[in-house]
């Protein structure tokens, strides 16, 4: 019978396969210490994305993996997350206390993006970052009543120069709604209105944020484009249906991050499939496989294929949206999915980026 060893433990720590680091956690640099001692092994791993509805499982696994191991008399195995911070492009200077700032985007509008990034930084939340959320949309900010703030809110300004936040279910927001009367459109140059954001990004005292989520306006004008090259951005999220004219836009959302340099994190497909409410049959109304197209198109991951759902408009619509409404309902377990593979994607692009060699250049 081989003596307990380290090189034994990690053999056994190797069998669980993490699917959103996509590999071991040896592999991943997620294992912080094993200790052994006699037939006792203490394990301390910490996960680099939001995984607070994952920790416990990942334990036990482990946990269970080592106990198997002969001469195994108590396995203990502490599993807790952490998240780091991903510089944004262009080495532009990071918003103060904020790690992550996330773009959620689409080519065009109706296409649930905002839908999409309520639900994403509530599932985040939920997985136990902190999370704000920024409603980049100037002339159609909708983001206080997607999320039951009360009408003619205010933020409070902090020493005449710091917007606070209004907090709702456990997020920060900030909305040019919160500014200006929801009867009075915005009517402002594509110069003035990027102006308006840039200040509202970087005026607000977000605090100390694993995460912001900047619903940005649809398409890929003046505006979108001033955001991306201005706003330090750790990665964006491409909003899409199946439909063929939205995923002709979507392309060129894609397009237009690939250029300012942020990473494409990946797709996500509404209005995939429809299914009957009173017979079940089931029907894609706008299209099939539109989603994973693009994602292999652009080398990129389908994070969800979501479906067309009544209850997910009806929920948001109510300031309730579907993470927030049915946490443990299976389209929140799809967004906190994303959530999942939107943290580890980061955690993966900033462990390449410090791992990456620097290179000079001397005269001799």
């Amino acid at each position: 019978m081989p003596e307990l060893s380290r090189p034994l433990v990690e053999q056994a720590i190797r069998n669980y396969q993490d699917p959103y680091l996509k590999g071991d956690l040896i592999d991943a640099g997620a294992v912080e210490s094993i200790a052994i001692e006699g037939g006792e092994v203490k394990v301390s791993i910490c996960l680099s994305y939001p995984a607070g509805g994952l920790c416990n499982g990942i334990g036990q696994l482990v946990s269970s993996a080592i106990s198997n191991l002969d001469g195994v008399t108590d396995a203990q195995v502490q599993v807790r997350f952490e998240i780091p911070s991903h510089p944004g492009q262009h080495n532009l200077e990071a918003l103060s206390r904020v790690k992550n700032v996330v773009a959620v985007a689409s080519g065009k509008g109706g296409v649930g993006k905002s839908t999409t990034a309520v639900n994403l930084a509530l599932a985040l939340s939920v997985e136990g970052a902190r999370v704000g959320v920024l409603d980049a949309d100037i002339y159609g900010p909708s983001l206080g009543l997607m999320l039951g703030v009360s009408e003619g809110s205010r933020p409070q300004v902090r020493d005449q120069k710091w917007f606070v936040p209004i907090e709702a279910q456990g997020l920060k927001l900030m909305s040019m709604a919160f500014l200006t009367d929801d009867r009075t459109p915005v009517v402002w140059r594509g110069p003035m209105a990027s102006g308006a954001l840039q200040q509202l990004i970087t005026q607000t005292e977000w605090g100390e944020l694993d995460y912001l989520v900047v619903d940005m306006p649809p398409g890929t004008g003046d505006i979108q484009l001033t955001l991306s090259q201005q706003v330090p951005l750790a990665g964006a999220v491409i909003v899409t249906t199946p439909q063929d004219l939205a995923l002709l836009d979507a392309k060129k959302g894609v397009e237009m991050f690939q250029k300012v340099n942020v990473p494409v994190l990946g797709i996500v497909e509404n209005m995939a499939v429809h299914i009957c409410s009173q017979c079940g049959h089931s029907e894609h109304l706008f299209g099939e496989g539109g989603g994973t197209h693009i994602a292999e198109l652009y080398n990129t991951d389908l994070l969800a294929s979501m479906p067309l759902s009544m209850s997910i408009r009806e929920q948001v619509d109510k300031g309730q949206p579907t993470v927030a409404a049915e946490p443990d309902g299976q389209l929140a377990t799809i967004y906190r999915e994303v959530a999942r593979q939107v943290g580890a994607t980061l955690s993966i692009r900033t462990a390449l980026a410090v791992a990456a060699p620097s290179i000079s250049i001397s005269e001799d």
